[in-house]
């Protein structure tokens, strides 16, 4: 299995306890695959960490690399919004974040990731 990057979707339905997810993270460990959690991702979907104990966890876990958006990323997220000819940062960094470990992207909009990337492989909760 190929790691897995979430996006907001994503990791808000983790902490709603969405079987699917649980599953595939799962999977994940069994495997030693990577999880990656844009941060520009993670900073949609936290709101009260305190009650939040999956998405708390998951971004504690080892195997899980939160991905700032630094130069390098932020240059590469500008590229690929002027080249999709859209605007949202936080879908474009997941996509560069996916397309860096070849992973899979959980997700619960696979729609806007496939603006931006017509070959992004995706897994919709």
């Amino acid at each position: 299995m190929a790691g897995i990057t979430f996006d907001a979707g994503g990791l808000i339905a983790l902490d709603r306890n969405d079987r699917r997810v649980i599953v595939l993270l799962a999977r994940a460990a069994e495997m030693d695959a990577r999880v990656t959690v844009p941060a520009t991702a993670l900073a949609q979907a936290i709101r009260r960490p305190d009650r939040q104990a999956r998405l708390s966890r998951l971004i504690r876990q080892p195997t899980t690399d939160v991905v700032p958006l630094d130069r390098v990323d932020a240059t590469s997220v500008g590229i690929l919004l002027a080249a999709s000819k859209t605007t949202d940062i936080v879908d474009a960094h997941v996509v560069i974040c996916a397309r860096r470990g070849n992973d899979r992207v959980v997700t619960s909009d696979p729609d806007d990731l496939r603006r931006l990337d017509p070959q992004m492989q995706v897994v919709t909760c």
